[in-house]
């Protein structure tokens, strides 16, 4: 009933995660939903922030606060089912989930008290992406602590926690450039002034038909900001170890990179909350749902997309097309192409330039391989000039 995505891929987790990343996920999002609910008055809702990590080892506590409109009501008022499944718990995993608990909690309290926000939203890219850290780059440092606890994930990713916190990021950002006219209807403002101020003279003036332009070029800063977090999350998913929990980090960040693309340069967004299709989302399902380099796929192939929509006219152009291309160089250098076809003329650049930074590697390290694989390459005789192979090489590099 709280997210038809997130339940599919929790039920297909590893037996020994699927409760405890079921718990953690009911448990932020009842706090979320206390969060969100603008109908509950700041005095009451902020220590309910502030105590949440202890309310949920609370038997019995329910909470029937929120609006009847509030769409997830029936998780807090049924809450007592949680809190009983929370105390069965091994206690490594209700540690990690009680202390992300308290973090998130602390940090909507203070957003949730301050009446600046309150009044005129976030003011800058740091703020914006401190309140993204609270409420998702928290998730992503309990769920790579669940994982590494569990044995299903490499340990190394506690010591780079910029990767989780880019995981979370890349999710959030994306749902609020989404979901920018719900949010205006619900008086929320979630995009930093830094930025639209840039555009208009006051956020309002983005959903005016005549602004329809400088809202558009203003909705690509804001995909340039999310897009810069694409690598790293590429990075996080090459440490998981697991095929359940691949599929469970996969899934969600294949979604979202489909959705910077479809508001990407999309005026539709400032009339109603769009979407990618259900036969879109089955298709990145099940191709996401493999291995790290589907994955890298899915992520040029939508990246090429984006660079495709992208225009000379908009001013953060040089800016997107190399954050797209930095994506593409990620997959070039981590799989090189195996088959003819892969070589054919479209990707022959990259293909000859894989090859020439693998045998320099082999000459530095004294390998006797380096006679044969130049006798393969010349038998191949591709028919480029010394002047187009370095073009070609050129066209390729970040």
């Amino acid at each position: 009933m709280t997210s038809r995505s997130f339940s599919s891929v929790i039920q297909e987790l590893n037996p020994e995660l699927l409760v405890p990343v079921a718990l953690f996920y009911l448990i932020l999002r009842g706090l979320d939903t206390i969060e969100d609910d603008m109908t509950i008055p700041l005095t009451k809702k902020e220590p309910l922030l502030r105590d949440f990590d202890n309310i949920i080892e609370k038997d019995g506590w329910t909470f029937d606060g929120n609006g009847p409109a509030e769409k997830d009501r029936d998780l807090l008022v049924h809450f007592d089912v949680v809190i009983t499944e929370f105390n069965l718990t091994k206690p490594a995993y209700k540690a990690i989930i009680k202390d992300i608990t308290k973090k998130m909690g602390g940090g909507m309290a203070d957003y949730a008290n301050n009446a600046e926000h309150n009044t005129n939203g976030v003011n800058t890219i740091k703020d914006y992406e401190l309140y993204c850290h609270y409420v998702a780059g928290l998730v992503g440092e309990g769920l790579t602590r669940l994982f590494v606890e569990s044995g299903l994930a490499n340990p190394a990713l506690l010591k780079r926690p910029e990767l989780a916190e880019s995981m979370g990021q890349f999710l959030q950002k994306t749902n609020i450039i989404r979901d920018i006219r719900e949010d205006f209807d619900d008086k929320r403002r979630f995009w930093p002034k830094e930025v639209w101020s840039k555009y208009v003279d006051k956020f309002e003036d983005m959903f005016k038909p005549e602004n329809r332009e400088a809202a558009v070029n203003c909705t690509s800063e804001m995909v340039l900001n999310s897009l810069r977090n694409a690598e790293e999350c590429l990075f996080y998913m090459a440490g998981i170890k697991d095929q359940s929990v691949f599929n469970f980090v996969a899934i969600p960040q294949a979604m979202a990179i489909a959705t910077l693309e479809l508001v990407f340069r999309n005026p539709m967004i400032f009339d109603k909350n769009v979407k990618i299709t259900k036969g879109d989302a089955c298709e990145l399902m099940m191709q996401s749902s493999t291995n790290l380099r589907s994955v890298c796929d899915i992520f040029k192939r939508y990246c090429r997309r984006i660079h495709k929509k992208n225009t000379p006219k908009d001013p953060n152009f040089i800016d997107i097309s190399i954050a797209c291309a930095k994506v593409r160089v990620f997959n070039f250098f981590f799989f090189a192409p195996t088959t003819n076809k892969d070589r054919s003329s479209n990707s022959l650049s990259q293909y000859i330039l894989h090859r020439t930074l693998r045998h320099y590697l082999l000459f530095i390290r004294g390998k006797s391989r380096l006679p044969m694989q130049r006798r393969k390459l010349r038998k191949r005789k591709p028919r480029r000039t010394c002047s187009t192979f370095f073009l070609l090489c050129w066209e390729h590099w970040p």
